[in-house]
């Protein structure tokens, strides 16, 4: 875990400009500094190392710091672009912003500061401007392109939205979060229990599955249930989690991204709170090893498919301080 945080400020961050670079190939930087999505991914891993090691924990912070310059404030709502506003910004994406949220209610609960409450809520304002009753309901993935309504800007939403409410105690964020539940279930849930990808406004479905959506489906059952005692939302995430981990992790390797695994495993490690079987974290563990068997490569970083990003390494970083912290309680 140490040796690939490192290796991420080693090979991915730039002194010289303050930002962190999107690959380690100079042909595939495209721009001076990274896309937001890597950010928020690193933002979250940094927050896992901190429970591991507390001499990390400023990392977090210090990588927010970078974020906020991603900060737009233009109308319906301020948000976080996809790029640096002061080198030409980008488009917003509606989960970029919650995956923040998370990433900052997360920090909340471990360090109490409560102004990471205050910026949570303004990205639960901002997430909201995509809402409308196309398709049914739910909430768009990228701001102004009103196509598709997306399980992976829905999910994360429906989490941010349980968050707040379990620490604010406001109705607004328990009855958002149920409508986009049971929108998400209803027109998005495939046969085996795992999510699709997007709905278009025409009702076209696209059936991909990936890791990410269900883990952010499952989680957001683990909060419904410990808020409202409700049984069935327990039963529900149990029979995806089995579902997953054939699906995504039954061959011993990841099926795809390690940041999408991440926040797979969020979920299961959230389950392991109600349901004290190892075996979704043992199948994790198993994938893991192998990627750090066959994977890694001489600069200390991880390769997926030749690929060496930025929101790749801390996807594993992530992974790796969640086991690492498990380990700690847990004979793995």
């Amino acid at each position: 875990m140490v040796q690939l945080q490192q290796s991420i400020q080693r090979h991915f961050y730039d002194s010289a400009s303050g930002f962190y670079r999107e690959s380690i190939y100079p042909g595939e930087n495209k721009n001076p500094a990274s896309y937001l999505w890597p950010l928020c991914a690193l933002l979250q891993a940094n927050n896992e190392v901190a429970k591991v090691l507390p001499s990390y924990r400023g990392l977090m912070d210090s990588t927010f710091s970078i974020i906020r310059q991603y900060y737009d404030t233009s109308a319906p709502a301020p948000g976080y672009a996809s790029y640096i506003p002061a080198l030409g910004g980008g488009d917003r994406f509606y989960d970029d912003n919650q995956w923040i949220g998370i990433a900052l209610m997360d920090a909340y609960n471990r360090t109490g500061k409560s102004a990471y409450i205050k910026d949570s809520e303004e990205i639960y304002r901002f997430m909201m401007s995509a809402y409308d009753t196309a398709a049914g309901g739910g909430l768009y993935w990228q701001e102004g392109k009103l196509n598709s309504k997306n399980t992976c800007s829905n999910g994360p939403g429906i989490i941010l939205a349980l968050q707040l409410y379990k620490t604010t105690g406001n109705a607004k964020y328990q009855d958002t979060a149920l409508m986009l539940y049971n929108w998400v279930n209803r027109h998005l849930q495939a046969p085996s229990g795992l999510y699709y990808d997007n709905i278009a406004t025409t009702g076209r479905i696209d059936e991909t599955m990936y890791s990410y959506n269900t883990g952010t489906m499952m989680q957001s059952g683990l909060y419904l249930y410990e808020l409202t005692n409700d049984p069935r939302y327990l039963k529900a995430v149990i029979a995806v989690g089995d579902s997953a981990m054939h699906y995504f992790l039954g061959s011993g390797q990841f099926r795809d991204s390690y940041w999408f695994n991440a926040v797979l495993f969020r979920a299961y490690q959230h389950l392991l709170l109600h349901v004290k079987d190892l075996k979704y974290i043992r199948a994790f563990k198993k994938c893991t090893d192998y990627a750090l068997r066959q994977r890694k490569n001489s600069q200390g970083l991880m390769e997926n498919k030749k690929v060496v990003n930025l929101v790749g390494q801390a996807g594993m970083l992530e992974i790796l301080a969640r086991l690492a912290l498990l380990e700690k309680e847990y004979s793995l």
